[in-house]
């Protein structure tokens, strides 16, 4: 898995595996003739999507050290009817552990948002069946609107969410609802990018004067950097673009590095703009 130092934190990419995509609903209104040359379907119009989590290592005087995980992928809780279509690769605590991390070494969670590709690993089932948090000393954090939205999501997306992935935590103390905004540890904060859904977050990493941002749903691979370039998933198609100007704002102008969720190839590169004023993405 890849890994780099930025400032005084260590950045590595776990994957929960990759899963097949209908390549229509990945790139919306884009036509095939355009997406396919950047993300090649097999006979059935799929891609393939990839399923990537950010661990954070960083060390405090104050704090001591602490691993930040960001993102829980696919998890291993998906229905049979999900698995016909998604399959469940449900590969994450075996990287970690390939990576020399436990479950109990996992001191935060970070969930941009509540689809159940993105919070899957937040819980497992324990030998009895039930629901149990699978980072059990971790404090995970997640946006309150959200969290209020999945409770009563609209018919549109309501396959999106599996309430096991987070309620038990809520009603346990265990997840935090954020705001927007905040700083959940020195150097590590949350920003509101809606489109994707109304109150995605990105991760802000900040440190030693550089900044990595884990992007999620609002750029979800190399082949959405184009401004216009969204999912048909998005339920706010036009404040997704607004909110990608929004970043692009600062991630171009300051040299961020930007972190892929589904990219399988690539997770993490600098955007910028060529001399013809397109997006391209420069590999770190």
């Amino acid at each position: 898995m890849p890994s780099l130092t930025l400032g005084d934190f260590e950045l590595s990419i776990f994957s929960d595996g990759t899963y097949p995509l209908d390549g229509g609903a990945f790139f919306g209104v884009i036509p095939k003739i355009m997406w396919s040359r950047k993300a090649a379907p097999d006979e059935r119009n799929y891609v393939r999507a990839g399923l990537n989590s950010l661990l954070i290592r960083t060390e405090h005087p104050r704090t001591g050290k602490q691993n930040v995980l960001v993102e829980t992928g696919m998890g291993n809780k998906l229905s049979e009817r999900m698995v016909k279509f998604y399959g469940q690769p449900a590969q994450l605590l075996a990287n970690l552990a390939a990576g020399g991390i436990a479950p109990e070494d996992i001191d935060i969670v970070i969930n941009t948002h509540l689809h159940f590709d993105h919070c899957g690993w937040n819980t497992m089932r324990d030998k009895s069946g039930k629901i149990v948090a699978t980072f059990p000393r971790a404090k995970y954090y997640a946006p309150e609107g959200e969290w209020q939205y999945a409770r009563k999501p609209s018919e549109r997306d309501a396959i999106s969410y599996l309430p096991e992935n987070y309620d038990p935590l809520v009603e346990s103390g265990q997840m935090m609802l954020l705001k927007g905004g905040e700083e959940i540890i020195s150097g590590i904060s949350v920003k509101t990018f809606p489109g994707h859904t109304a109150h995605m977050q990105a991760v802000i990493v900040e440190s030693g004067g550089r900044t990595a941002c884990y992007i999620s749903d609002l750029i979800p691979t190399t082949a959405h950097i184009d401004i216009t370039w969204g999912m048909g998933f998005d339920l706010y198609p036009l404040q997704t673009i607004e909110s990608k100007k929004q970043y692009y704002a600062k991630a171009i102008a300051e040299k961020w590095l930007t972190v892929f969720t589904h990219d399988a190839k690539l997770a993490w590169a600098y955007v910028e703009k060529d001399e013809a004023g397109k997006m391209v993405a420069r590999g770190a």
